[in-house]
């Protein structure tokens, strides 16, 4: 019987002992390029990173203070409006002039936020919130509307385009027995000046010579206002109660309001589309803000 070797004690085929044999000395040697270029890597990405200190100006920059950066182009744009000249012309001297300022500028910026400026002082506050809701209305007026969006602005809107309405109207007020035999006296076209001799009227002066639509209303209040604003020329209103008395009011000379085309609106309807859209979108940043915020009130400011 033929006893089988043990495969463990068989002699290595050629080549076998150069494929199984470890080497020490090479072994340490890959390791330590291995670990090398991992660091390299490792301190690329260090100092390369966002945030991370450096010691190169990047060549969109004029300069880093506390590595925050002076943008060559504010650079360009400063030296313009100081010295009304470009970096090509600017001597040496208007150069270094510009960048000590910037720098300064930029020195006393950041200590500003290190002492919380903003949180305390009202112009720094009144700037930042300008500033965030001018940045809102960039991006509203950077996309302009289509004419069909226009279109349909002005249709919903369309007694706001046209021109300003103007009266010529008299308030005229009447003892309350004596109203209604004047309003009769009134709308039969007898003389107005006479009406209010004989039943003992009197303007009132609220109203006095033509005036816009907007001021009429102002004078005369919502109610005697649209009372008189539909009437012709010589035509006067029924009697109106008030605390002063009893009112009539006498068109003199009524030019209403006329409307106006698309066309001939369309720039105001542009300029009031945008109005709007900019408040639309501050409302909706603001509930957004909220929300994410945590706001406490007082109680005693809760009713």
């Amino acid at each position: 019987m033929t006893v089988a070797k043990d495969i463990h004690s068989a002699p290595p085929q050629p080549g076998w002992r150069d494929m199984t044999h470890v080497s020490f000395a090479r072994s340490i040697w890959l390791f330590a390029i291995g670990a090398a270029i991992g660091l390299i890597l490792a301190g690329f990405a260090l100092f390369t990173a966002k945030g991370t200190s450096t010691l190169v100006v990047p060549p969109e920059d004029v300069a880093l203070v506390n590595q925050q950066p002076i943008a060559r182009s504010d650079f360009y744009l400063q030296l313009k409006t100081l010295y009304d000249t470009d970096y090509a012309h600017a001597t040496i001297e208007q150069r270094r002039t510009v960048l000590d300022q910037m720098i300064r500028e930029e020195l006393f910026v950041q200590r500003g936020k290190e002492l919380d400026e903003a949180s305390v002082d009202p112009d720094v506050r009144n700037a930042m919130v300008a500033a965030v809701e001018q940045s809102i209305a960039a991006d509203v007026l950077a996309s302009q509307p289509s004419d069909a969006t226009l279109l349909d602005y002005y249709n919903r809107h369309k007694d706001v385009y046209s021109s300003e309405g103007t009266l010529v109207v008299r308030d005229l007020v009447f003892p309350s027995a004596n109203a209604p035999a004047a309003e009769q006296a009134l709308k039969a076209h007898q003389n107005v000046d006479a009406v209010v001799s004989q039943f003992g009227g009197k303007d009132s002066g609220r109203v006095k010579g033509e005036e816009f639509y907007f001021a009429s209303r102002i004078h005369l209040g919502d109610l005697m206002f649209n009372a008189v604003r539909g009437l012709a020329a010589g035509q006067a209103t029924a009697p109106i109660q008030a605390p002063d008395g009893v009112h009539i009011l006498y068109m003199v000379n009524n030019r209403p309001p006329v409307a106006e085309s698309f066309d001939q609106a369309r720039a105001r309807v542009l300029s009031d589309y945008q109005k709007d859209a900019i408040a639309r979108v501050q409302a909706a940043d603001e509930r957004f803000l909220r929300k994410r915020a945590n706001v406490l009130i007082a109680g005693d400011m809760r009713q």
